[in-house]
């Protein structure tokens, strides 16, 4: 898997994350360094964790699937994508009183937005993917873009934080077109 294949799915996993740092920046819940920090951490450990999760689940139905393993990656992605879209299209959820940077809603928000990455995970090890490189350019990603949500979220949340999961969806289902074209015609 090349490099812009691996930040690709990346940016693409982190619009989840961005969406909700953008809301939470927007509606000023969680302002300061500390929960400013918290949030970006924590968004990028579990889209570190998940997808290894994943992967290593991947790895023991892997070899019982190898001949349509590109079908159920392909399938896997298009769901993942299918949903970032649904919600990119959905209504507003209310937003909680709650600071989202403690407790256990920090732990909810984080698997709330990594929840798909345990699919990316098991994507790539059906298609004999080493975890390892995409996992830690996942977990940075995200950070990184969940701080940047942050900042940008007390201005532009509000118009601009659902789009950005319809296009995460889209270059999702894209990158499962490809692995389903590379693996029919290519192979």
């Amino acid at each position: 898997m090349g490099v812009f294949e691996i930040l690709f799915i990346a940016l693409s996993m982190a619009m989840d994350a961005f969406a909700v740092s953008l809301g939470v920046g927007a509606n000023r819940q969680s302002e300061g360094v500390r929960p400013t920090f918290r949030i970006s951490f924590h968004f990028g450990l579990f889209q570190f964790l998940l997808p290894v999760i994943g992967w290593f689940a991947g790895l023991t139905v892997a070899s019982y699937i190898k001949a349509y393993d590109h079908w159920v990656a392909f399938a896997l992605l298009v769901f993942v994508g299918g949903r970032m879209i649904h919600s990119g299209f959905g209504n507003e959820e209310a937003s909680s009183k709650n600071d989202p940077s403690r407790g256990w809603t920090m732990v909810l928000l984080s698997v709330a937005v990594s929840i798909d990455a345990l699919a990316i995970g098991l994507s790539l090890a059906l298609v004999n993917v080493d975890i390892w490189v995409p996992a830690v350019v996942i977990g940075i990603v995200t950070g990184l873009v969940s701080l940047l949500g942050l900042r940008l979220g007390s201005g532009l949340g509000r118009k601009f934080g659902k789009r950005m999961e319809v296009i995460g969806g889209v270059v999702l289902i894209i990158i499962g077109v490809r692995i389903l074209i590379s693996h029919l015609f290519l192979a």
